[in-house]
């Protein structure tokens, strides 16, 4: 079938191919997506972030056509699923929430997070945050509305977009966090204007690639918008060598290019994304 109205076209021949059986198959298709940047807007305060308007309707109607749907974040799953306002949502019934980069996970079919226990590492890392910001000057004065987002305990992520010069904070952050972090057994993780201290082996590529193969679908569709998510789209073009179909959407920031140079389609942040759920669901809808 040809691609319905409003859905736009891949700029590469593996990206046509991806949407190309995702329409003609999608009983074996899944879709995956990033939340903050991808189905919600970046925001000062994470806290205040909430999917797009539209975001759940579209996912409600497209997701029932689909084998699974599953979103994929460093926040903790419970916490994508308030902000996202994904849970009792009809339609949504096949949707999992990957929380922490995978560690956690939440089933809408069930309502249950399942979770191993945090890092020792986390906690040591929140007694000596404090005097590591003092020191590195960003504590005070410039950066007091800086916000520390404490992840249920298996994260820390320290954002400088309220910081009066946020760039400036963020590379004079990186250095001091990342030898707390190696201290006690963590990684740095640099995203938009955050830098996320947390533990190794955990990244979207490895959580995305067990879910694929845990799902058995044949194609996948992955759409995000920051340097976490590259691990994501090196997963998918593992997979397609495997020779799984997949369609890589980069939600547009003009604040991480590396994403948009890999991706086989780039739309205009979550309102983008957010059209091209509806524009899928109307045209497996009306197949």
């Amino acid at each position: 079938m040809g691609s319905p109205p409003n859905v736009p076209t891949p700029v590469t021949p593996a990206g046509r191919d991806g949407l190309a059986a995702l329409l003609a198959h999608p009983e074996r298709a899944v879709v995956a997506l990033d939340f903050d940047g991808t189905l919600a807007d970046i925001v000062p305060d994470p806290e205040k972030a909430r999917a797009h308007d539209g975001a759940v309707a579209a996912l409600g109607r497209l997701v029932p056509h689909l084998r699974a749907a599953a979103v994929i974040t460093g926040r903790p799953a419970t916490v994508a699923v308030r902000l996202g306002g994904f849970a009792a949502v009809p339609g949504l019934e096949h949707l999992t929430v990957l929380g922490h980069y995978g560690a956690e996970r939440w089933e809408a079919s069930t309502g249950t997070v399942h979770a191993p226990p945090p890092h020792p590492g986390v906690a040591a890392i929140q007694a000596e945050l404090p005097g590591v910001l003092d020191a590195s000057g960003v504590w005070h004065g410039t950066w007091v509305e800086t916000a520390i987002e404490r992840k249920g305990g298996r994260a820390i992520a320290i954002h400088t977009r309220r910081a009066d010069d946020p760039q400036g904070a963020f590379e004079r952050l990186r250095a001091p966090l990342t030898a707390l972090a190696e201290r006690h057994g963590l990684i740095v993780e640099p995203g938009r204007l955050v830098l996320e201290l947390r533990p190794p082996g955990m990244d979207k590529g490895v959580a995305l690639a067990d879910w694929i193969r845990e799902t058995g679908a044949s194609t996948v569709l992955y759409a995000g918008d920051d340097l976490g998510d590259l691990a994501a789209f090196a997963a998918v073009e593992k997979l397609r060598s495997e020779g799984l179909t997949g369609l890589l959407v980069c939600s547009g920031s003009n604040e991480v290019t590396e994403l948009a140079d890999r991706a086989d389609l780039v739309v205009n942040g979550p309102t983008g994304v957010v059209n091209l759920l509806g524009a899928l669901a109307t045209g497996l809808t009306e197949h």
